[in-house]
């Protein structure tokens, strides 16, 4: 697999996302929504970052269940109930992300939600690879 990650000089420089990502592979992987669910289907967790990190562990989770590493990844859509609060926690989150996905960024968007499945759920990931 070989993903192009393409930042056009003519956009505002990315910030944790790539503009464009352009991928050739042989398997998609399409990555359901992830939240602070652990494994007895509790959300943990009481604030963005907490959450942020255990939504993203279990996306990546998925991702190596089929065979794939974070620098596969091509599109995540981030889901959460409050951009300000998202926008505080920007850097702490882009810290997170970096610890455990590195800096190889899919394109990416957020979007506020009014609420999640889960009530006490703050924020959600979802999105898609291509393996080799």
């Amino acid at each position: 697999m070989t993903a192009e990650r393409i930042n056009p000089p003519a956009l505002s420089p990315p910030t944790g996302f790539s503009h464009a990502v352009v991928a050739t592979g042989t398997r998609v992987v399409f990555l359901a929504g992830q939240t602070a669910l652990d494994g007895d289907g509790n959300v943990v967790g009481a604030t963005l970052p907490g959450q942020f990190t255990h939504a993203l562990t279990n996306l990546l989770t998925a991702l190596r269940a089929a065979g794939g590493t974070p620098a596969d990844l091509a599109r995540v859509t981030v889901y959460t109930t409050d951009v300000a609060a998202y926008r505080t926690h920007a850097r702490e989150l882009g810290r997170v992300w970096r610890d455990l996905a590195g800096r190889d960024y899919p394109a990416m968007a957020v979007v506020q939600v009014v609420r999640l499945w889960d009530e006490q759920a703050l924020i959600e990931l979802d999105g898609f690879a291509l393996l080799p």
